[in-house]
C-alpha cells in the first residue's frame, strides 16, 4: 500500500450556465465620466474668461453656482469677450 496512487473518475460533471439579474434602472446614454467615481466627494467647474485682446484667464470653483456667479460678473466687463464654464477632473 506504501507505493500506490488511487485516482477516482468523475463522470458527468454538469456545467450551469451563468444568467446575469437585468436592472430595472436604465443607464442614461451620454453620462459622464465624472460621475461614476463614487469615491469623489465634490466636482471641480472650472471657469475660462476671454478677453478680445486674445488673452484667457482660468479659475476652478468647487461649487458651481459659485463658477456661475464668477462668470456672470466678468461678462459685465467691457473687455470681456465670453465665459465658459465646464466640469473638470
Amino acid at each position: 500500500m506504501r507505493g500506490q496512487i488511487k485516482i477516482a473518475i468523475v463522470a458527468g460533471i454538469e456545467v450551469h450556465p451563468i444568467v446575469k439579474k437585468k436592472t430595472t434602472k436604465a443607464k442614461s446614454k451620454g453620462s459622464s465620466r465624472f460621475h461614476q467615481d463614487r469615491r469623489r466627494k465634490h466636482r471641480h467647474w472650472q471657469v475660462t474668461v476671454y478677453y478680445h485682446d486674445g488673452e484667457k484667464f482660468g479659475r476652478v470653483y468647487i461649487d458651481r453656482e459659485r463658477a456661475e456667479r464668477f462668470a456672470e460678473r466678468q461678462k459685465k466687463s467691457p473687455v470681456v469677450k465670453a465665459t465658459r464654464i465646464m466640469e473638470v477632473d
